[in-house]
């Protein structure tokens, strides 16, 4: 009996496995099914690399919009156009990641009416909970539509400031001029200050030693500054120099300004400080000479009435009873009665 009993046992388990075994080769030998997994794989392909030749394509199409648009146009809507460039191809970008998404769950036999139902109710719980993405995105669109700032603006928003590089959906980045990458969202910005809309002024105080004369030291610093916009191309017209901006006891300040274009005021100022500094320089060295020269002079002058203070008394000497001459003649006299004798 327990023999018997093994024996079916034994039976049944190689049945499964010859079951099991025609399972695996039916699988693998099913053309039906592989055939539905490749052409599925190459929707798949297709559709990615559908949507990245319609991104690339619409990225095209708005370049070329807005390089007809800004076609002789000023540099600030020149800017503006850039910006919402760059905006839309964000938006076309989400938007046709999206869709792609989408149409890649469809592959996968997912029914999409329940998850864009539930889509919507989550995308407005997702509003009413993430109010401050709302917030950047909003802001954002208002940013563009003021024209507040565009890429390549060079803008301080609170304690940063630095050049646009990008405006996007939800924030904004700012490049630094040290090199650091600020990424503020959008929402935050609330004050702006723009260096690039307007043209800048340079505005240099120089400091000058009480002794020196007013009306020289203006006429150098003006002489200085002459043809300053023809060697810097930033400072667009002659600085007008001010006059006295502060004084004390021992020193004034002369204030120069000069209007020059956005975001250079840096490199007006330096360039005026340099001319300044120049001309003072030359100016020390030619006083400096002309000291020289007139303590030589003086020098020259007080030998020559040491000589002749020093001929004189010689002079002097020599005319005196007993001078040079008197003992000149007693020794002569010595000498003749020398030889008489």
């Amino acid at each position: 009996m327990n023999k018997w009993v093994l024996e079916a046992t034994a039976g049944d388990q190689v049945k499964a496995a010859l079951r099991f075994k025609d399972k695996v080769w039916n699988l693998i030998t099913d053309v039906d099914m592989w055939t539905n997994i490749l052409f599925s794989g190459l929707r798949l392909l297709l559709i990615f690399i559908l949507t990245r030749v319609i991104i690339r394509v619409v990225y095209k199409v708005i370049d070329r919009s807005l390089d007809r648009k800004t076609g002789g146009r000023l540099l600030a809507n020149t800017r503006r156009f850039t910006t919402v460039g760059e905006l839309l191809k964000n938006v076309v970008t989400v938007i046709c990641n999206f869709v792609m998404i989408l149409l890649l769950l469809s592959e996968f036999n997912f029914n999409l009416a329940p998850l864009l139902a539930s889509a919507g109710v989550l995308g407005l719980a997702i509003g009413f909970g993430a109010q401050s993405l709302v917030k950047d995105v909003i802001t954002g669109f208002f940013i563009i539509l003021e024209d507040q700032f565009a890429v390549g603006d060079v803008i301080q928003t609170g304690t940063y400031k630095g050049t646009v590089e990008l405006i996007g959906l939800r924030t904004t980045k700012l490049l630094s001029s040290t090199g650091e990458m600020h990424i503020i969202p959008n929402g935050s910005i609330t004050n702006v200050t723009n260096y690039s809309l307007a043209n800048a002024l340079a505005v240099v105080d120089v400091p000058v030693k009480m002794e020196r004369s007013l009306e020289s030291t203006l006429g150098l610093i003006a002489e200085a500054l002459k043809g300053i916009e023809e060697r810097n191309a930033n400072v667009l017209a002659y600085p007008n120099v001010l006059g006295i901006q502060s004084m004390s006891t021992s020193e004034y300040v002369i204030r120069v300004a000069a209007h020059c274009l956005p975001n250079a005021r840096d490199e007006a100022q330096r360039q005026i400080q340099s001319d300044i500094k120049h001309a003072l320089e030359k100016q020390y060295e030619l006083e400096a000479a002309e000291a020289e020269a007139e303590e030589r002079a003086k020098a020259e002058a007080e030998e020559c009435v040491e000589a002749d203070r020093a001929a004189t008394e010689a002079a002097g000497e020599a005319q005196k009873p007993g001078g040079v001459q008197g003992r000149q003649q007693a020794a002569a006299t010595l000498e003749k009665e020398e030889e008489g004798k």
